[in-house]
This record gives structure tokens, sequence and C-alpha cells, in this order.
């Protein structure tokens, strides 16, 4: 895979779990113990928190492979990037570790402005990036 490749299916993995946090935290659940939407939402916190870690080495290796310019404005989105992903790790792990999820805890991470941060930098990455 190559390094684009890469920081593609990163992009994908927050963005299919986001997708799945608004669906989660819809439907009211006080817990989310013996039920499929729990074990779901506990693979896609565990996707997101790969994919986060190590995503800015990743789009790093991208800028350096392929020489993007301007250089320096890469060198500042992805120290910015490296910040966000790693708060929005945090918030995400943090839920992951409770030992009962509801969506209303999940409504909280959704609105948490560390991984809308997050979001809003994927979101330019992967344009930017074509």
């Amino acid at each position: 895979m190559t390094a684009r490749e890469d920081v593609k299916a990163r992009i994908d993995r927050v963005e299919e779990a986001y997708e799945f946090f608004l669906a989660y935290e819809a439907q009211g659940l006080s817990g989310d113990r013996a039920s499929k939407s729990g074990d779901q939402l506990r693979g896609f916190l565990q996707g997101a928190t790969d994919a986060l870690e190590g995503l800015s080495a990743s789009v790093r290796q991208v800028v350096k492979e392929e020489a993007l310019q301007p250089i320096d404005a890469w060198e500042d989105v992805v120290g910015v990037l490296e910040r966000d992903a790693h708060a929005a790790r945090a918030a995400v792990r943090l839920v992951a570790g409770q030992p009962s999820i509801s969506s209303q805890l999940v409504d909280n991470l959704n609105a948490n402005i560390h991984l809308r941060a997050l979001l809003t930098d994927l979101f330019l990455v992967d344009e930017t990036l074509g």
C-alpha cells in the first residue's frame, strides 16, 4: 500500500466511524451491553483509534514522497492535523474505555470540538490530495 493509499484508508475509517457514531446516538440507548449496535460501536471506536495513530506520519510521508507544494503550508497543516488527531484520539479512547456506552455519551463525543476539528482537517487534506 502506498503512503497515499494509507492516508486515504485512514481517512475513510475515521469518517465511517463518525457516521456510525451519528447513527448510534440517534438510537437513544442507555448502554451498549448485549446489543449488536454496541459491538459495532466498539469496533468503530477501535478502528478510529487505530486510524488516528500514525495518521500525521502517513500524511508527512505523502508530502515527502510526492514533494507536495507549498511545503511550508503542508508542514503547518500536518502539525495541526497531528495535534487535532491526538486530542480526538484521546476523546475516542476515553469513550471506548467505559464499561457501558450510552447514546448520550456518543452524542457528547460527536459534539467534541477536537473531533470536529479533526474531521474538518481530514476533509481538507482528502480534498487537497484529490
